[in-house]
């Protein structure tokens, strides 16, 4: 578009700054929609007459929509609904480097850095592969983004942090940032407490989830926060200079991808997606501008597929789990000796996650009555419930007159071991929890699922034959004694199957898998050879 049409190009920067959206152009054609073109020359007016006239520019991104007081109300209606489309068509600005008077040493500074990564990266692309021991002198930074919206999301983090510890010592340093909550403003920085409400409210959590699963509706909603975030995103990437950017969390793709594209470090730094969810995972994960997707299943595979990426992105290796979970355990009888649990009788573990809630007081007692055979006065099976950091549910259990062999714990480091000495386990449909059963081959009663992304999860550990699903405490009491008793063989099969759903070596190679990205970065970033058109 010819910039006569609006006057001169300070009225085009006026509107711009007006939305203070330093973003860059989110369409091929970056030209303002109908509505600015019709608001142009009462803007030229006004900006004429507060400049006294000249031709001079003028301070223009202090302005705010008040100042448009000569418009009509109808007018600023439509730029207000229009918000989107002004961020998406008018702007042609760069997150971090543009020339905001507001902010120019924030402006200098940050690019600058990003310059220096950009030169960096692009140097070390062009290196021909160094022998052991000479490339890995500098040093290599992975770069971690996740949000406690859940403690999955930090659970993977954690995992790949650790392994990374083990398989090449210091050569790596690993940082783990949770992006919205440490780099971006408020509100956006409420996420984790936004997603507490959210979950506990279950209609709720359930329109969000699936009204945003749309890409047009969550690419939208992304152009829309971008300019409000984008550059304190920009400054938490510039601050690690990573070698290579891992996301494990749905709403880590979008924006720092378009901020490394509109810097042109996309093809210099490769950004990579773990996904942590089994089956039902939300659109958000996939975006056609990652170097890698590690996919845990295949049918996330599949999805990831028909999200438009390609075979060459997806890597299916499964869910990263703790290290520790890899390595072979005691034999059982001598694991319940170490834990003071009855050596004969058969076990139940039961979960109530992180922050030990759901139903588990309730169905701990249950479990006290029917693993209790009152014809012969004795136990038929023992329980151990870990009650995460809820210390007021630890103190209840412990006061409690059990009939059967108990344990009571609170949050727990060595869940690796606990699980080895059980028999099964009881627990709501978190991915790393049904994960981390498999590979110790334990059969899972699930109870509880949080509608949208755990709903796959239900269905994945029922359809294996690894598992079954109940909510009525009672009714999961008589399930777990039948288990230890008459359907004893029921719970070999599922033991077995679980243990063929197994990944244990999933997070290994993933980590191998992005160390090799880090030495052949090069040839790796030649692959993305697409225009990518997306809105954000």
């Amino acid at each position: 578009m010819e910039l006569n049409s609006l006057g001169d190009q300070r009225v085009q920067q006026s509107v711009v700054a007006q939305c203070h959206c330093y973003y860059h152009g989110f369409a091929a054609t970056p030209q303002l929609p109908g509505l600015l073109l019709a608001a142009a020359p009462q803007m030229r007016k006004q900006h004429t007459s507060r400049s006294g006239g000249g031709g001079g520019p003028a301070v223009l991104s202090l302005l705010s929509l008040g100042d448009l007081n000569i418009c009509s109300n109808r007018l600023q209606e439509k730029l207000l609904q229009g918000f989107n489309d002004v961020v998406r068509r008018g702007c042609d600005r760069v997150p971090i480097g543009g020339s905001g008077s507001s902010f120019p040493s924030l402006n200098q500074e940050a690019g600058d850095m990003v310059e220096n990564i950009g030169n960096r990266m692009e140097a070390a692309g062009e290196e021909e592969p160094q022998p052991s021991g000479q490339d890995e002198k500098r040093g290599k930074n992975v770069l971690i983004l996740m949000s406690d919206t859940g403690g999955g999301h930090r659970a993977s983090a954690e995992a790949i942090k650790a392994t990374f510890e083990l398989e090449y010592g210091d050569e790596y340093k690993v940082d783990i940032i949770d992006l919205w909550k440490e780099y971006t403003p408020w509100p956006f920085n409420q996420a984790p407490r936004a997603y507490s409400f959210f979950v506990k409210h279950e209609t709720l959590w359930k329109l969000a989830f699936h009204t945003t699963a749309p890409r047009v509706v969550h690419q939208s909603q992304m152009a829309a926060t971008a300019p409000f975030v984008a550059r304190e995103v920009a400054k938490g990437l510039i601050k690690y200079q990573p070698d290579v950017i891992v996301s494990v969390h749905p709403l880590m793709q979008h924006i720092p991808l378009r901020v490394l594209r509109a810097r042109g470090l996309l093809h210099k730094i490769p950004f990579t997606t773990v996904i942590t969810d089994l089956s039902t995972c939300h659109p958000t994960w996939f975006h056609k501008l990652v170097t890698r997707c590690f996919c845990p299943t295949n049918t996330v595979a599949q999805r990831a597929l028909k999200a438009g990426l390609q075979p060459y992105q997806l890597r299916v290796h499964g869910l990263p789990i703790r290290p520790s979970f890899s390595n072979p355990t005691h034999p059982k009888d001598e694991l319940r000796r170490e834990l003071e649990m009855d050596e004969e009788l058969p076990a139940v573990l039961l979960m109530g996650g992180g922050e030990g809630m759901g139903p588990v007081e309730t169905t701990a007692r249950a479990l006290g009555e029917a693993l209790y055979d009152a014809n012969t006065g004795k136990p038929i099976g023992q329980l151990v419930v870990v009650c995460g950091r809820n210390k007021n549910l630890v103190r209840k259990l412990q006061q409690v007159k059990w009939k059967i062999p108990i344990q009571v714990q609170g949050f727990v480091t060595n869940m690796s071991e606990w699980m080895a000495a059980c028999d099964c386990m009881i627990t709501k449909a978190g991915p790393g929890t049904i994960a981390e059963a498999m590979i110790r081959g334990l059969p899972m009663l699930l109870f509880d699922f949080i509608a949208g992304q755990e709903v796959g999860n239900v269905s994945f550990v029922v359809d294996n034959g690894a598992g079954t699903y109940c909510e009525e405490p009672k009714e999961i009491a008589k399930i777990i004694a039948d288990w230890f008793g008459s359907k004893a063989d029921e719970l070999r099969e599922m033991a077995a199957n679980a243990r063929k759903l197994a990944q244990p070596d999933a997070v290994f190679k993933i980590v191998h898998d992005l160390d090799d990205l880090v030495r052949n970065k090069k040839a790796c970033l030649e692959q993305q050879t697409f225009v990518y058109h997306g809105l954000i």
